[in-house]
């Protein structure tokens, strides 16, 4: 929920989690003793930035925060080393579900699948100078909320982090209130002919509010000719909401290419095209592009059940469209109904890795 008035005075608690005050208790702010910062604060002591940051240990998980009760999150404040954006698997629990509704690598999470930092401004992610990433997607739950970073990679990770969330306020809008899901998925290469599946099959009522894709294009030419479709509500062969083209979807037109610039970065508060990985000459031989699309001021329900896809198509002799294999990273957020979703098989570190 986007605040309407911030002036409106509400009867609300905030709460922040981090590693200066673990639970979020009030007045448990910066009382450790001990922590990363412990060697650097040693002739200041308790108060003086003793314990910032957490180091995650290859194959660990770790707990970020464990909220019991009603709240909502919403703000999150993370940064590690770019070598751990794709490795740093986030997860969330809502309601003491086993299973998460969140499963995304950290760096896609925020818009930064490609382990390279780009600018990326939107209302409801964004990523600053260098590689700090923000959160703004609203996370309410009724009974408790639960969120780990698991460590996939073969070295350990430092991280920063803060979560803020609130209790109390209006409840009717807290009843009223869907659970944040987020899923990733990984076609690489993309199968002959076949879409790449951004959703399958969820059930429940709900409402999809956004897209982030990692696009790495494997052959010469453009590559964005395919249509994203939405299967609402019963929908079999044919979508209710079919696009007209990758770029159209992502807010550009005409591959992205401003005469005499070519492909030209955008970033806006709902949808941009934010990061252009170019070959370099030498290994980076492919095209990479990171693109979002956050459906808040243009949601799409569902009463039943989603499913989501898109095409890759570029040109071929003839005018024809030609079927692409390239290597799709998708990150869908949504809000359902429930805590729990069907979603993919959890990604090991090969499948997640920037190749």
């Amino acid at each position: 929920m986007i605040r309407p008035d911030i002036a409106t005075l509400r009867p609300a608690t905030t709460r922040s989690i981090s590693p200066e005050n673990f639970t979020g208790a009030k007045g448990g702010g910066g009382r450790a003793t001990e922590g990363t910062g412990a060697g650097p604060a040693r002739d200041l002591g308790q108060g003086w930035k003793v314990s910032p940051s957490v180091e995650i240990a290859a194959g660990e998980t770790f707990d970020v925060a464990a909220i019991d009760g009603p709240g909502r999150i919403t703000h999150i404040w993370l940064t590690t080393h770019t070598d751990h954006w794709r490795s740093l698997l986030l997860r969330a629990y809502w309601d003491g579900a086993d299973e998460p509704a969140i499963e995304v690598p950290v760096g896609d999470f925020f818009g930064q699948g490609w382990g390279a930092f780009a600018q990326l401004s939107s209302a409801m992610v964004a990523v600053n100078p260098h590689g700090g990433f923000n959160s703004y997607w609203p996370m309410p739950f009724r009974s408790g909320a639960r969120l780990t970073i698991e460590n996939l990679g073969a070295k350990p990770a430092v991280v920063y982090y803060q979560v803020t969330y609130e209790t109390g306020g209006d409840e009717r809008a807290q009843d009223d209130a869907g659970y944040l899901h987020a899923q990733w998925r990984r076609s690489n290469p993309l199968p002959d002919r076949t879409p790449h599946p951004i959703l399958r099959d969820i059930r429940g009522q709900g409402q999809y509010v956004g897209t982030y894709m990692a696009w790495g294009v494997n052959s010469s030419g453009w590559w964005g000719e395919g249509e994203i479709k939405h299967y609402l509500d019963g929908d079999a062969e044919f979508p209710t909401i079919c696009g007209t083209g990758t770029e159209d979807y992502f807010g550009g037109a005409w591959n992205f290419d401003v005469p005499g610039q070519g492909y030209t970065e955008f970033t806006t508060p709902y949808l941009g095209l934010h990061q252009i990985l170019r070959p370099d000459g030498l290994y980076r031989s492919q095209q990479r592009f990171g693109m979002y699309r956050w459906n808040v001021a243009d949601p799409i329900y569902f009463a039943s059940d989603l499913s989501v896809d898109i095409q890759a198509l570029g040109w071929r002799s003839g005018h024809r469209y030609l079927p692409l294999h390239d290597d799709i990273a998708s990150t869908a957020f949504f809000y359902l109904d429930r805590p729990t979703a069907q979603r993919p098989q959890t990604p090991d570190a090969d499948a997640l890795e920037v190749l």
